[in-house]
């Protein structure tokens, strides 16, 4: 980690704790469904509006982050993204009606996205932020292998609602972290954060301004493929192994979690590694998109090879999102780059809600066999948007840092 002095050590270590309750809120989702559902009664089309209602503040979360940042400073930006995912989850755990339990998913959306885009930000800035950011989103992973047996352990003896107060309260040492590890600098981006210095006033319209860069809408693009490729694997790769591949229940879930600690484990291995190789992040992003679609290509042509190749696919598919993150600035420097980030971070989220939906649809009409090459369409439509994505930075990707 380059950062050594324990003024810079400080924030890191609250965003990695802050990145593993975001892990945990997501890890957690699934298995309160069912309790959710037999609480108010409703089937799992009318649950899933709560889904979209999240994916909505998210987005906006998005859109909003970089003038949040600019207006306000990333201290302050973080505790409204902190009081916001507080709040919605104290009122989670009073069981509100469902009108409401839906309004507060676009608060609890909002809330996550605000955090995770302004600490994507404020890692970009720093030296070593390729590193960084990795093991920024490792700890996500981290937080969602946590989360599934927390959540069954908590409802062995108490309601669904009370995993959402343990969550929220669990939020409030994080924001009180952060105001006392970073300084108020009002109207900063996160490199003002860190130094002190005051940029240049930015710009009025930022997000349009941001929009205009072919670099930024191609970034968004190509994270939005990527969360889809990793949220349909994710979500159906359990019934294709079992309904394709034979596996019983026991071996399929196995799988499927060797994906996930495989997009973990790539997290945290692949970026110290390729820095002692002296490779830049560019470098590093193609060796995995490469890796992506081999893995994707065995998982399809070679069944015999699905645990192997899940887990190979999570390994090289963990990298790409944070080395994203690290090289926006090289799409939208200056300024914009955290407007930027916070763009590409909430556009990512509709990939994830649309792919697997199509995922899904496809498998309804023509069987769940086709996951395998609906998968390596997407590994290769990601190769496909990288390459002129990389060729629009305005400046060189940050080499990884040796010793990191």
């Amino acid at each position: 980690m380059s950062a050594s002095h324990p003024r810079a050590l400080a924030p890191i270590a609250f965003a990695y704790a802050t990145f593993v309750l975001a892990g945990l809120s997501a890890g957690v989702g699934g298995v309160l469904l069912p309790a959710q559902l037999r609480d108010y009664h409703l089937d799992k089309a009318t649950i899933g509006v709560t889904f979209f209602a999240f994916s909505a503040g998210f987005l906006l979360a998005g859109a909003t982050a970089g003038a949040l940042i600019h207006r306000l400073g990333t201290r302050a930006a973080l505790t409204a993204g902190g009081v916001a995912f507080i709040a919605a989850g104290l009122c989670t755990a009073t069981r509100p009606a469902f009108a409401v339990l839906v309004g507060v998913q676009v608060v609890a959306g909002y809330g996550t996205g605000v955090l995770e885009s302004v600490l994507n930000a404020y890692l970009a800035a720093l030296p070593g932020s390729t590193t960084l950011l990795n093991w920024l989103h490792a700890f996500f992973g981290v937080g969602a292998l946590i989360g599934p047996p927390l959540a069954t352990w908590m409802l062995g003896f108490t309601a669904w609602t009370s995993v959402w107060l343990v969550l929220a309260l669990a939020c409030v040492p994080l924001v009180a972290g952060f105001q006392l590890t970073l300084r108020a600098t009002a109207g900063s981006a996160p490199a003002g954060a860190l130094t002190g210095i005051q940029p240049p006033p930015p710009a009025r319209g930022l997000v349009r301004t941001a929009t205009r860069r072919p670099a930024v809408l191609l970034g968004a693009v190509f994270l939005a493929v990527y969360v889809g490729l990793e949220i349909s694997v994710g979500n159906w790769g359990f019934s294709y192994l079992v309904a394709e591949r034979g596996h019983g229940d026991l071996l399929a879930g196995y799988t499927v979690s060797g994906y996930w600690l495989g997009l973990t484990l790539g997290r945290f291995v692949l970026s110290p590694a390729t820095a002692r190789l002296g490779w830049t992040a560019n470098r590093l992003m193609t060796a995995c998109l490469i890796g992506v679609t081999v893995a994707s290509a065995l998982l399809w042509l070679v069944p015999a090879t699905a645990v192997a190749a899940f887990a190979l696919l999570g390994f090289w598919l963990g990298p790409i999102f944070p080395t994203t993150m690290a090289v926006a600035p090289a799409l939208a420097p200056g300024d914009l780059a955290p407007t930027a980030i916070g763009l590409l971070n909430g556009v990512s989220v509709l990939g994830g809600a649309l792919f697997p939906f199509l995922a899904g649809a496809i498998a309804d009409r023509s069987g769940l066999w086709t996951l395998a090459p609906f998968a390596l369409a997407l590994a290769v439509a990601e190769l496909l948007i990288w390459w002129p994505t990389a060729r629009h930075m305005t400046a060189p990707a940050p080499a990884l840092p040796a010793g990191a």
